[in-house]
């Protein structure tokens, strides 16, 4: 009953929340699952992995969707690649069970979701966190260890 409770709120939460604060709410599920299937992972719960890293594939999905290329110009192109990449590369990570790949996506949706949250809460006036330079501060790790970007809101 607690968690319907909770789910009844977080619903809400969303339903009532401006574009500004669904995306940071993304970002911030995420990065919470992406770390879950890390967690999980690392404990053989695999199908509770398998559940966290699709989510987070999801979430990222719709940040991709929810991109405005005719408003958003340069910065949604960029954070389309950038969302393209982290989507490969977490399944990349997960093929090749590397839990590191999983956390290193996980952090540089942390660092969009921080440069966001600047820019949101009226602090653009800080180094590096305009809009046309945010994207170039959060750099893609190498290619997981294997066998042989939220622009403007429509």
């Amino acid at each position: 009953m607690v968690v319907g409770g909770y789910q009844m709120y977080r619903q809400t939460d969303v339903i009532t929340a401006d574009p500004k604060r669904l995306v940071i709410m993304c970002y911030e599920e995420a990065i919470r699952n992406l770390n879950l299937a890390a967690l999980t992972y690392s404990s053989g719960k695999y199908e509770a992995k398998g559940k966290s890293v699709q989510k987070a594939l999801d979430i990222i999905s719709e940040l991709r969707e929810a991109l405005d290329f005719d408003r958003g110009g340069t910065i949604a192109n960029s954070l389309d690649t950038l969302y393209s990449f982290m989507t490969s590369y977490i399944i990349k990570s997960d093929q090749a069970r590397n839990v590191k790949g999983l956390q290193q996506v996980s952090s540089m949706l942390e660092q969009l979701k921080s440069a966001w949250e600047k820019v949101f809460l009226g602090h653009p006036d800080e180094p590096g966190l305009a809009p046309s330079t945010m994207t170039s501060t959060v750099s893609p790790p190498a290619e997981p260890q294997t066998t042989p970007s939220a622009g403007y809101l429509r």
